[in-house]
């Protein structure tokens, strides 16, 4: 079977999968194929904006105290035109629903993928 770039099969073709889901993906690129088309349809089902589904998915890789998520929602956030700020804001709004120490925690992990950009706060 003829492997595919498993970043091109991504929404985000221009940011790089990490290690586990680019193996993954790799090594299952049928069930990958798959799940990035469930992630298709997820997208088309409703009325919002591109920018407005990113910050949704970062808002929930934040809730769900993921660090991967929440850097590779970063991630493709920036490549999609987010500022560092509308990240960051994203973070801060968790305050008040998961607490001070959580949206901190997030927020480093945002500021990981912006420093890294060079696009730092």
């Amino acid at each position: 079977m003829k492997r595919t770039d498993p970043s091109q099969l991504s929404d985000a073709p221009g940011v790089s999968l990490p290690g586990t889901p680019d193996r993954i993906a790799g090594k299952r690129p049928d069930l990958w194929a798959a799940f990035q088309k469930l992630g298709e349809q997820t997208n088309l089902s409703g009325p919002l904006s591109q920018r407005e589904r990113r910050l949704v998915h970062l808002a929930f890789a934040i809730g769900a105290d993921s660090q991967g998520a929440t850097h590779s929602h970063t991630r493709r956030g920036m490549s999609e035109g987010l500022a560092p700020d509308d990240v960051e804001h994203v973070a801060l709004l968790a305050i008040t629903t998961l607490g001070w120490p959580r949206a901190m925690r997030a927020l480093t992990w945002i500021w990981d993928v912006t420093d890294e950009a060079g696009q730092g706060h």
